[in-house]
C-alpha cells in the first residue's frame, strides 16, 4: 500500500507575542486612554481608513508594497486570527512590508488571507497596495477592527531594532455584505516620526520614544 502524501508545513507568519496589551473590540469601538496610546495613534490604528493612504499623506511620498510571499494555505487555519473561518477556503496567504523609497523608511508589516477566488477578482496585481487595487475597481469597504495588540515580535528586529514593542492589530474588510479578506497588521517605530510617541504617559506601554 502506498505511503499518504505528507502535508507540508507551512512557514509562519509574522505576529505579536505575548502582548503586554490587548485590547478587544469593546475597548477598539470606546476608544483608548490617551495615557496608553495617544490620539493620533488611534486615528491611525483605529480609524477606518486605509494604511497604505494615511501614510502616503503623513510622509508626502509613494508608498510601497514589498510582497515577501505568495502562499497557497488551502483549508489551513495558519494560526490565524479566529476570524479565518469568515474567508472561504482554498485560500491563500500575502505577506508584505510597506515602506517609502524616497525616505528609506519601513513602516510596517502586514499578513492577509484571501479566498483564492477573492483574491482572482480583486487583486489581480498583488504588488499594488490593497485600497489601490480595490479603488480602481470602485469597491466599497466596510473595515471592521477585531483586535489590537502591543507587544514583541523578534522576527521584526532585525527591520526595526532589537528590543522594540509594536503596535498591531488585525481586522475584517467586507464588501457587498460578504468578508474579502483578514489583515493582521504590526506597525514599527518609523511611525512615531510623524505621529510623535505613542502613548502620552512614561508609565505606559511606549513605541518610538
Amino acid at each position: 500500500m502506498a505511503a499518504a502524501p505528507q502535508t507540508q508545513a507551512l512557514e509562519p507568519w509574522y505576529e505579536i507575542h505575548a502582548p503586554l496589551w490587548q485590547g478587544s473590540e469593546v475597548e477598539i469601538r470606546r476608544g483608548l486612554p490617551f495615557s496608553l496610546l495617544s490620539p493620533q495613534w488611534q486615528m491611525f490604528l483605529l480609524g477606518d481608513g486605509a494604511p497604505t493612504r494615511h501614510l502616503q499623506l503623513l510622509t508626502q511620498s509613494e508608498i510601497v508594497v514589498d510582497v515577501v510571499a505568495m502562499t497557497a494555505i488551502g483549508t489551513d487555519d495558519d494560526h490565524a486570527p479566529p476570524e479565518i473561518g469568515l474567508i472561504p477556503a482554498p485560500r491563500v496567504r500575502r505577506q508584505i512590508w510597506l515602506r517609502s523609497p524616497s525616505t528609506g523608511e519601513t513602516f510596517s508589516h502586514a499578513t492577509s488571507w484571501w479566498s483564492s477566488a477573492q483574491m482572482a477578482a480583486h487583486l489581480k496585481d498583488p504588488s499594488l497596495p490593497i485600497w489601490k487595487s480595490l479603488h480602481q475597481k470602485h469597491t466599497e469597504l466596510y473595515r471592521d477592527l477585531k483586535g489590537l495588540y502591543c507587544g514583541t515580535c523578534p522576527q521584526l528586529d532585525g527591520t526595526f531594532g532589537a528590543g522594540t514593542s509594536y503596535w498591531g492589530r488585525h481586522y475584517l474588510l467586507w464588501h457587498g455584505g460578504q468578508p474579502l479578506t483578514l489583515i493582521y497588521e504590526i506597525y514599527g517605530p518609523t511611525l512615531a516620526r510623524y505621529l510623535g510617541p505613542s502613548c502620552l504617559s512614561s508609565d505606559s506601554y511606549q513605541l518610538g520614544t
